[in-house]
């Protein structure tokens, strides 16, 4: 068989197999919160995410992809030596999908972007030598480690925050809800659709500013707020129906300020009053654990329910805009690597930038669709289950978290891993209910994983090239 004819062959198979893992690990990430509060079933998610996925990178996908990732290797080591450039590209294409896929057998969400840094960085510093690789870009990389995750969760505890007080807390939460929904309708609408608008339309031949993108979003953030309030007041959700506990959180507040208040007159009085203070204590906290045995508020109490529910359509509306979005932005990941081996076979020249043909994008959206459906429910599980317990509400918050993040790091033109973000969203949520609401272990295995991510597909993509190297020259 003809060289060329082979590593042509090789790519395609390589190409498809890392958007194939890209599926199965990275897509797994947009819908694992809306799975994991139920407001979609696992089949269901699976099929809004390949469609929106797969319209996210035909449609909108970049159409132009750097060849050497975010120039962290310099392209000039390539120059004379065309041939090397493939060979290493593919060893990193398959050093990044068998990472992926170790990590999603594990349910580890893991960043596809730092995995494919760490494999270039690989075959870059043994061809050129350490010093051809850009330290101080793969530094700025690294820091989006700490960055996406702290934003993102701190976005999310604070609005997780303000919903427990305006609404979980309230006497009439139902009432609520109705009143602040429509505003978050507007706010997520907005968000989303600028984080595709601004600069996310190059491949339909559409460039809107910001000031435009903007407009446009606000637009539909605003129809959005009027559309959610009309069907919020036809929506028939009762207050208060027969044989709901007469019992709200702010029960349980109004409890642990007064245990608060009574410990620290315990600690600060002796004798008698020291006494009594004790006892009172030991009243309020064994009511306390009364209540928590007869009403389980959140999934008991009738109104909160009606909450959830409200809740569901808007929690399916940001996964589906963020799996769209993740669509349109992470394709390159899986085909820029593809698309720049093809042009080199092709013209025998290595360019910094390689125009990504449409059949490359359908071809790039079928391999994650496919990665999605046959694997993704194991990252979907650890992202919706493992790491702390979602409701609609809660699923929300972590996605427009998320979401904001992303669009603000875009701004700012910062790398940012949309992985990382999820995650740090979803823990951002957890932790505004408490310490005890996190899985430490899940969340230590995660954490792990992204330290490793880079070394370990450096040292795959070095053993690869090697490999791919010698059968090419024999």
């Amino acid at each position: 068989m003809d060289l060329l004819l082979f590593l042509q062959i090789l790519t395609l198979v390589f190409g498809f197999y890392m958007a194939w893992n890209i599926g199965a690990n990275d897509v797994a990430n947009a819908m694992g919160t809306s799975v994991g509060s139920k407001a979609l079933t696992l089949r269901k998610a699976v099929v809004l995410a390949a469609i929106l996925e797969f319209s996210g990178a035909f449609f909108v996908g970049s159409t132009v992809s750097e060849t050497i990732q975010k120039g962290i290797v310099n392209p000039e080591i390539f120059e004379y030596n065309p041939l090397v450039f493939v060979t290493g590209m593919l060893g990193a294409l398959l050093a990044t999908g068998l990472w992926l896929q170790l990590a999603s057998y594990f349910g580890l969400p893991v960043s596809t972007t730092h995995a494919i840094v760490g494999a270039v960085i690989g075959f870059g510093a043994v061809i050129g030598g350490v010093h051809a690789v850009h330290w101080m870009e793969v530094l700025s990389i690294s820091f989006s480690w700490v960055l996406s995750p702290l934003l993102s969760g701190f976005l999310s505890y604070l609005l997780f925050s303000l919903l427990q007080r305006k609404i979980f807390f309230s006497l009439r939460p139902v009432d609520e809800a109705r009143k602040i929904v429509p505003f978050l309708a507007f706010f997520c609408f907005t968000i989303f659709l600028l984080s595709i608008l601004y600069e996310g339309l190059s491949n339909l031949h559409l460039h809107l500013n910001f000031p435009r993108a903007l407009f446009f979003s606000c637009c539909f953030g605003i129809l959005a707020f009027f559309v959610y309030s009309v069907l919020l007041r036809k929506l028939a959700l009762k207050q208060t129906p027969e044989n709901t506990p007469k019992i709200s959180p702010q029960h349980m507040i109004s409890l642990e300020k007064a245990a608060k208040h009574l410990r620290r007159v315990q600690l600060n009085s002796e004798g008698e009053l020291h006494d009594s203070a004790n006892d009172a204590l030991k009243q309020v906290h064994e009511l306390r654990e009364k209540i928590k045995k007869e009403a389980s508020f959140e999934q008991n109490y009738h109104p909160y329910h009606q909450v959830e529910k409200i809740f569901v359509y808007l929690q399916v509306i940001s996964a589906s805009l963020v799996a769209f979005a993740h669509g349109a932005n992470d394709v390159a990941n899986a085909i820029g690597p593809v698309a720049a081996i093809v042009e080199v076979l092709r013209t025998q020249i290595v360019t910094q930038n390689t125009a990504i043909p449409s059949w490359l994008l359908a071809f790039g959206g079928v391999g994650i669709v496919v990665g999605l459906a046959t694997w993704g429910w194991r990252v979907i599980e650890t992202i919706g289950k493992k790491i702390t317990e979602l409701t609609p509400t809660r699923g929300f918050c972590a996605e427009f978290g998320a979401a904001a993040t992303i669009l603000l790091a875009s701004k700012m033109g910062m790398p940012i891993s949309t992985t990382h973000s999820l995650v740090g969203a979803v823990l951002g949520v957890g932790l505004a209910r408490g310490l005890r609401a996190i899985n430490l272990r899940t969340l230590r295995d995660i954490a792990l994983s992204w330290i490793v991510t880079i070394p370990i597909c450096a040292v795959l993509s070095i053993i690869l090239f090697f490999i791919i190297n010698f059968f090419v020259k024999s």
